[in-house]
């Protein structure tokens, strides 16, 4: 999310996390001064790729974040560091049909959640689902947030999903009304639905 009036709304709704995108190459790059971003009762997540370890920490600051959301090839150590400054650390994993999930759990340690997307060139926002059959071998690995091209017209589904370890539905690109701005009613009509 980049619109402050915007944060502060979806922000009212009652999500437990709001994004904020620090990957330079993302159509949904965050570029409103600090200062204006409103505080908010959702924890901030910093949404990056690759970056350089005290870049993160140095934006994390300068944002208040409390959520570090890597969709990169950050290294354990990397994890491990954010994780042991105080931050709660996402691991997004990118998820096709020949994802092996023995390369995964070796994040298990060293981050809170994963966060599994659809492989993409662009690192998420893709706007597209992976084979949600491959959930129930994932739900063996950890807690997890699930994401990739996920609508209103799949809470049916996702509310028939038994999987031990799903905690949270990220939404994003179909929820929008141009890039990083979300549609609000859109939002409450689907939390309202899946009764979150």
């Amino acid at each position: 999310m980049c619109e402050p009036a915007n944060i502060r709304a979806v922000d009212q709704l009652g999500p437990d996390y709001i994004g904020f995108i620090f990957y330079p190459f993302s159509v949904r790059v965050m570029n409103t001064k600090p200062e204006l971003v409103p505080e908010t009762k959702a924890k901030k997540v910093g949404v990056f790729v690759n970056e350089e370890l005290d870049t993160m920490i140095q934006i994390a600051e300068i944002y208040n974040l409390k959520s570090i959301q890597l969709h990169g090839k950050e290294t354990l150590e990397t994890c491990s560091t954010l994780k042991k400054l105080g931050f709660e650390v996402i691991k997004a994993i990118p998820i096709d049909e020949h994802t092996q999930t023995n390369k995964i759990g070796r994040y298990q340690d060293v981050c809170d959640l994963f966060l599994f997307d659809t492989k993409s060139p662009l690192h998420g926002g893709s706007g597209k689902k992976f084979n949600w059959d491959k959930l129930s071998e994932l739900d063996s690995l950890g807690r997890f947030l699930l994401s990739g091209g996920i609508g209103v017209e799949d809470v049916d589904t996702l509310k028939k999903l038994s999987l031990k370890n799903l905690v949270g539905i990220d939404i994003n690109s179909r929820f929008e009304l141009s890039p990083g701005l979300k549609n609000e009613v859109l939002i409450k009509n689907f939390m309202d639905e899946l009764k979150i």
